[in-house]
């Protein structure tokens, strides 16, 4: 199928819930580790800006029009095992704090997508995937600091596990799920 034209998009973050609203591509991960990160990014993120559980971006704006093609995509790539992530550390977001992720499947299977998405990626989503779940994020560079080296103190490295892949409709603020893949 031919990919959207650019110039036939009004710009990555349309508004609304439109059949042209973004898509969001995320890593899901199991419930222990997503309840631990979601009470994180209450306990850290401004209330008045968390719209959204803590998640794992793959690809932030793809084009709404494609769901179909999005999706079907999604649903080859899940058709693997489940696979452990890494959570390797801190990283200061300069007004947020996130934690790094990383495994080589998760790589591996973010350079796939993004072959298949390649059409549509906006310059955002063509960059080197950095996975991280933010906790706190609109908040002034001295708190978030304050809040790494506090968090930096009390880390132990360990591993989460990645569960599937979600998808996403971009609202303006807010997400409306869509669909998850599980993993086999």
């Amino acid at each position: 199928m031919p990919p959207t034209p650019r110039s036939a998009r009004v710009g990555p973050l349309h508004e609304g819930g439109s059949s042209t609203s973004p898509l969001v591509v995320t890593l899901l991960l199991g419930a222990e580790a997503q309840a631990r990160f979601d009470r994180l990014r209450a306990e850290h993120f401004p209330a008045d800006r968390n719209h959204l559980a803590a998640h794992v971006t793959l690809f932030h704006a793809l084009p709404g029009d494609r769901r179909d093609d999005v999706d079907a995509a999604l649903a080859a790539a899940a058709a693997r095992p489940p696979f452990a992530v890494a959570v390797t550390g801190l990283q200061l977001l300069g007004r947020g704090v996130a934690y790094r992720l990383a495994a080589p499947e998760l790589s591996a299977l973010h350079a796939g997508l993004a072959a298949e998405f390649d059409p549509w990626l906006t310059r955002q989503d063509r960059q080197r995937l950095s996975a991280h779940v933010t906790v706190q994020n609109k908040v002034e560079p001295a708190v978030a600091r304050t809040l790494r080296d506090r968090l930096t103190a009390e880390f132990v490295p360990g591993e989460v596990p990645a569960r599937g892949l979600g998808l996403w409709r971009y609202l303006g603020g807010p997400w409306e799920p869509l669909v998850e893949h599980l993993f086999r």
